[in-house]
């Protein structure tokens, strides 16, 4: 069945005939601070699709409000959705991915905007087959497991007290964000607490060239860790490369990985030996699965990154990760460790470290739209706009 619904000649799915964006924010349950800054709240734009037989996809475009850890943000996401994406799906023959994602091919970059989009065509279409998101990407399994990732506090004590908090909540894998002047004291201090936990490392791009890191990377190698993410640029391969032949601790790369040519590069140069596959980094869920195909046939473990998503992203997270090559814990853990009350019946909940994958149709919640209708600061909606519209197109008619 995935390969009806990725397949544009297959069996044709009813067209889509509105969209409406949604830009809500969600405070945190607390505060989460990387290389580049702090956040005590997120700002996602979630994305409805309707066809004509009145079947209805979401999918939450998970773009950053500000341009630190990529080129995107929520406003640059809108201006796109609105002008480009909108218009490209409404004109499109049907609402499978395929189809959507052939009908914005021609507009490049903004792959968190096309993500939110695929994500709702995915769903949309796998609720049309009665399948289960996880079933129609091809999951193989019922429940993943989940790790955490933890920001920089403001000091060592504050983040041993998050530590604790989490493998008491029964998680497994633990991801610390590192900066420049934060990385081996705090690292070394929850390794020496916690040593049988898994344990890996996070820069988001922070540091400089190898030369003027490499002993802070020599010393991280020296303390088990299942991996060192994303130290250097995005762009720079090379780095990361000469890194890797530096140390044994795998180095996995994130932003460096766009495109799948950005993979296949990382795996010519042994620039990275995991891959965090993000579906909103990598512009949607079809994409996300060429990588992890790709990256399992050369071996290459992969797990599923995550941007703090609302209920909606974080199934379509779930259920990408049920797929055989992520075997290593991903960031989905239960929707209570961000967010008090999410958008989305029943929550994402995670029992010591493991989450269920839904076998319900579609991504298996329910989406709370009273609330979203009720708490979205800005909507747009195609219906709306084409009414205004149709007046005007009559008048120059006319005319």
């Amino acid at each position: 069945m995935i390969h009806d619904l990725l397949d544009a000649a297959s069996a044709p799915a009813s067209r889509i005939e509105r969209v409406r964006l949604f830009a809500l924010r969600l405070p945190l349950v607390h505060s989460f601070q990387t290389s580049s800054h702090r956040k005590s709240g997120i700002e996602h734009i979630l994305v409805e699709l309707t066809d004509a037989d009145g079947g209805v996809g979401w999918g939450e475009i998970a773009s950053p409000s500000d341009p630190f850890y990529c080129a995107e943000t929520t406003e640059t996401a809108w201006e796109i959705a609105t002008r480009y994406l909108i218009p490209a799906v409404l004109g499109t023959a049907s609402a499978q991915p395929a189809v959507c994602e052939a009908g914005w091919a021609k507009v490049r970059g903004h792959e968190f905007a096309k993500a939110g989009f695929s994500a709702a065509a995915w769903d949309l279409c796998s609720r049309r087959h009665g399948l289960s998101l996880a079933a129609a990407l091809g999951g193989t399994r019922s429940e993943v497991v989940s790790g955490v990732s933890l920001g920089i506090e403001a000091s060592v004590d504050a983040l041993l007290e998050q530590v604790e908090r989490q493998t008491v909540a029964g998680y497994g894998r633990v991801k610390l964000k590192i900066a420049p002047g934060w990385d081996l004291e705090p690292v070394r201090a929850v390794r020496d607490a916690f040593p049988g936990l898994e344990l890996h490392v996070d820069a988001n791009a922070a540091y400089p060239r190898v030369e003027e890191a490499v002993e802070v990377f020599l010393a991280l190698d020296r303390l088990g860790l299942t991996m060192i993410e994303q130290p250097f640029g995005a762009r720079d391969f090379l780095a990361h490369a000469d890194l890797q032949q530096r140390i044994g601790t795998p180095i996995c790369l994130d932003e460096s990985v766009v495109q799948i040519e950005d993979l296949e590069t990382m795996l010519r140069l042994d620039a990275g030996r995991i891959l965090n596959i993000k579906v909103s980094r990598m512009g949607g869920l079809s994409q996300a699965k060429r990588a992890h195909d790709l990256a399992a046939q050369s071996g290459v473990p992969v797990w599923c990154g995550g941007m703090h998503e609302f209920g909606i992203g974080r199934a379509a997270n779930v259920a990408i990760s049920s797929l055989p090559n992520f075997t290593l814990p991903s960031d989905v853990s239960g929707s209570e460790k961000y967010y008090a009350q999410d958008i989305i019946d029943p929550p994402v909940r995670a029992v010591e470290g493991t989450v269920q994958v839904p076998a319900g149709p579609g991504i298996g919640h329910s989406v709370d739209v009273d609330r979203i209708l009720r708490d979205a600061g800005r909507r747009f909606d195609s219906a709306e706009i084409e009414q205004r519209e149709r007046p005007l197109a009559r008048l120059g008619a006319v005319s």
